[in-house]
């Protein structure tokens, strides 16, 4: 496992018409987001036993490496022809691929062996290296930076300018994921994650307190760490409540809060404030009677805190609601849904 091997599939007749032993060609494909020099073993094995190494790129980013072990590289683009022929009396050629792996190689020589005339060697399709799971994140990274370079209107962009776009964004996520809709969800997803990657460029230029999204995903990669000390560390944890204590004593620790109510961001929506607010008085434990008062206010607080107790979030309940609601006006309107 880990290259695929295409036999030499000339007829006999016809190999003996030249070399007996046609030779071996071996297809190098290596990943961008892969640092260079970090090849895996088959890969180093064949570059160490070929007769002859070739790479059509002269600013290839593996050369500098490849040469540094030791391994001469000659910069040749052949054609298919040329490189059958150098591969004749049994001789081995590595061809370093660039972009998509040779395609215009692979495709000669493929019409060459279609036409039964010639005596093809072996070819191997051998991956040099593999992306690492999130490896396409490197791919947007590098497209934002561009981007904010480049463009007329990114390259203008600030943190607050930009805030209504997570809101928005954070909004449309939550309803692809109520609609179940998979497409639309990867696509929210995206454009959730492009709100961090974008303010995460931003913060780069800034001249008292700059920071990147590398150090973005390490302050998550701590506090993740440090809140699961059943995962990661000596403590256990076998039911999602015991989970959920961990988190906010580790929590409580880190954040050093006077008031149960600090952290919690008052701009949200009305209902998820009032949910959340409870949700932290009865994990705190504290007996706090609702604030009275007349007005359809504190009848809705009411409502989200006894909603919160039962288990219900009482902003998706009313968005559950205000669809059916919703449906109900366009079916009286006589549009279809």
């Amino acid at each position: 496992m880990g290259y695929v091997r295409i036999v030499n599939a000339t007829s006999p007749e016809t190999a003996g018409a030249t070399d007996a032993t046609p030779g071996r060609i071996v297809l190098l494909t290596t990943s961008h987001r892969v640092a260079p020099g970090l090849l895996s073993w088959p890969a180093w094995q064949a570059l160490r036993s070929a007769d002859r190494v070739l790479c059509a790129d002269g600013a290839h980013p593996q050369l500098p490496y490849l040469r540094e072990a030791g391994t001469a590289v000659d910069e040749a683009a052949p054609t298919a022809q040329e490189l059958i022929d150098a591969c004749a009396g049994g001789r081995t050629v590595v061809v370093v691929a660039t972009g998509e792996g040779e395609p215009a190689l692979t495709d000669g020589l493929a019409r060459l062996a279609g036409t039964g005339r010639v005596a093809m060697p072996d070819l191997e399709l051998l991956p040099a290296s593999y992306d690492l799971p999130g490896a396409r994140l490197l791919d947007l990274v590098q497209v934002m930076d561009r981007i904010r370079a480049e463009c007329p209107w990114s390259s203008q962009q600030t943190h607050k300018g930009l805030a209504k776009y997570g809101i928005e964004e954070a909004y449309e996520l939550v309803e692809a994921i109520e609609d179940g809709d998979r497409d639309e969800l990867r696509e929210e997803l995206g454009d959730v994650l492009l709100q961090v990657v974008f303010h995460s460029r931003i913060a780069e230029e800034d001249p008292e307190a700059p920071f990147s999204i590398d150090d973005v995903a390490g302050g998550i990669v701590t506090k993740l760490i440090h809140r699961h000390p059943h995962v990661f560390g000596e403590e256990t944890a076998t039911t999602p409540e015991e989970v959920k204590e961990h988190w906010l004593r580790t929590k409580a620790v880190e954040k050093q809060r006077e008031s149960v109510t600090e952290g919690i961001p008052l701009g949200q929506p009305g209902l998820a404030l009032a949910a959340k607010l409870a949700s932290r008085v009865r994990t705190a434990g504290l007996e706090v009677p609702l604030p009275t008062g007349e007005g359809i206010g504190y009848e809705l607080l009411a409502m989200a805190v006894e909603a919160e107790a039962a288990g219900v979030d009482p902003e998706a309940a009313l968005r559950v609601a205000a669809r059916a609601y919703r449906d109900a006006v366009r079916a009286a309107e006589g549009v279809s849904s």
